[in-house]
């Protein structure tokens, strides 16, 4: 079941995150997150910039968002997608899920433009990011350091009118 999120999948969706920041390169975050940085995250969004959750026997197995792309008012038809999957719940179609549900919600809000940015290591989200018909537009080489090692980011780009759902 996909839904919005509310202040309390927060602890949920901080802890999702964090395991991200400790296990793995789809965060460039060096340091966990605590609970009050997660509660002020989330008082940023709101009917304009939504949160989601997927809930798989009443847990909350990952969460996806729309923020803003940048502060400046002529992007304000542009937004950023992000999606964190719990470990134990990847590969099940709960990203395909939350995307197809940010997707749709973006159409509705009126925005021209999804921006994603990737780990380019992270074959998963590029792999669904493709398939939802998001288009490689940047490759920035390794400006993140995490684990010892230089990090590429590559940058994916949906426009929303032109979007045909290829899932």
């Amino acid at each position: 079941m996909i839904r919005e999120a509310t202040l309390q999948d927060c602890p949920r969706i901080s802890e999702i995150y964090n395991e991200a920041v400790r296990t793995s390169t789809a965060s460039f975050a060096l340091v966990e997150e605590s609970l009050a940085d997660r509660e002020a995250w989330f008082a940023q969004h709101g009917p304009q910039h939504p949160v989601f959750v997927a809930e798989v026997d009443g847990e909350v197995a990952g969460w996806a968002s729309l923020s803003r792309y940048q502060v400046r008012g002529g992007y304000r038809f542009t937004v950023e997608s992000s999606i964190y999957i719990a470990s134990t719940y990847h590969r099940r179609g709960i990203g395909l899920a939350l995307m197809q549900r940010v997707q749709e919600t973006a159409r509705g809000l009126g925005y021209h433009s999804i921006i994603a940015g990737i780990t380019a290591e992270q074959t998963a989200s590029v792999g669904l990011h493709e398939r939802l018909g998001f288009t490689k537009v940047a490759h920035f080489r390794e400006v993140g350091y995490k684990f010892d090692r230089w990090l590429d980011v590559v940058q994916y780009q949906l426009m929303l009118e032109d979007a045909i759902d290829k899932a």
